[in-house]
């Protein structure tokens, strides 16, 4: 057997469903599917029971132990020459086991991933999440989907490894968040270097709610700190710009607020006859206002504008802008707050995650 998709899940027994449906349009047929409930409370045994006619597909249940540790777990009971790690809540077009198969034919391959992208039927939000993950305008262009990188590090939501090499490299760690990073930088540690099949691109669901969103996003933050750690040289000027937006967007804010306050204290003085004869205290605090909310309207114009173009819909375009910011500043708190408590107060990896992320 060629391939073994292995999917880690956690309560989304319907969105397996469409996983799984979709593996049944695969106009290549060498394969089977693994199914790792990662202990859920809403399992997707059932969901599994209905492909097992039209797909080889075996299903597996384990305690809560974290996605990377469930892929490990599929991994071990895989009989494919190649493993295919997807997240459960990404749906394939149908040619995607044969834009692998093409990707594949250069025989130096012993690692790949491949892009992501919005599918018409999700909703507007989640349209709008997906524009802020893959966007030049908030980073996340970084993630994949250009022809030419000089680098590029596979995620676990589209990513294959050739299974000798998997097994030899004892597959992901056990962080908490960011493990799909982790391994990528492993196999580059190895003497090999993953590669992007553009191709052989998947539609991602990602979170149905700013609240979920920024939940992960932050989580992402936290581990890029984590990640430096266990491998030094690997933060760039680009995992920073997600905490200088922060840090700016709150100066931007503190600004706005001084001219607010500034210009109430021109009223009142005004109110009680006490306004001094240049205006002095209207006049700089409509400036500060002014220079506060300029820059932060001007970048919220170029995500609606582009987003709606991108998007073709004018509502999604809205959405992409709180999206933009809970992207940017949900990792750059998380990256933030972790710096402090491992380079400052020097606590160990887990103590950024006060909470069990999977439940």
């Amino acid at each position: 057997m060629k391939y073994s998709i292995i999917v880690p899940v956690f309560n989304r027994p319907d969105e397996v469903d469409e996983l799984l449906q979709s593996l049944t349009q695969q106009t290549v047929g060498d394969f089977e599917v693994i199914v790792v409930e990662d202990g859920s409370s809403v399992p997707c045994e059932e969901v599994c029971h209905k492909y097992e006619q039209t797909l080889h597909l075996r299903y597996f249940m384990k305690p809560n132990s974290g996605p990377g540790q469930s892929r490990n777990y599929g991994a071990e009971r895989a009989e494919g020459e190649w493993l295919i790690v997807l997240d459960s809540d990404v749906v394939l077009p149908p040619d995607y086991l044969k834009a692998v198969d093409e990707g594949l034919k250069d025989g130096d391959i012993v690692a790949w991933g491949g892009p992501d992208a919005a599918h018409d039927s999700f909703t507007p939000v989640q349209k709008a999440i997906s524009y802020s993950m893959t966007s030049f305008f908030t980073t996340g262009g970084i993630r994949g989907g250009k022809a030419k990188l000089d680098k590029f590090f596979p995620r676990s939501f589209n990513m294959g490894v050739r299974r000798d090499v998997y097994m030899q490299l004892g597959g992901f760690s056990r962080m908490r968040f960011g493990e799909d990073i982790d391994f990528s930088y492993r196999i580059c540690e190895a003497g090999h270097q993953p590669r992007l099949l553009p191709d052989a691109w998947v539609w991602h669901k990602r979170r149905t709610d700013f609240r979920k969103f920024w939940k992960q996003v932050y989580n992402s933050g936290i581990a890029r700190i984590n990640l430096m750690k266990r491998h030094p040289g690997t933060l760039k000027l680009v995992h920073l710009l997600p905490a200088v937006f922060t840090v700016g967007v709150i100066c931007l804010l503190l600004l706005i607020l001084n001219g607010i306050e500034l210009y109430a204290e021109g009223e009142w003085l005004d109110a009680h006859g006490l306004r001094p004869t240049d205006n002095m205290h209207q006049g700089v605090g409509l400036v500060s206002c002014v220079l506060g909310l300029f820059p932060l309207l001007l970048y919220s114009l170029i995500i609606f504008v582009h987003s709606s173009i991108k998007n073709r819909s004018l509502w999604v375009g809205l959405l992409s802008v709180p999206a933009a910011f809970v992207q940017l500043m949900g990792y750059g708190t998380g990256f933030i707050v972790s710096w402090f408590k491992r380079c400052v107060l020097k606590k160990d990896e887990f103590s950024a995650y006060e909470k069990n992320f999977y439940k």
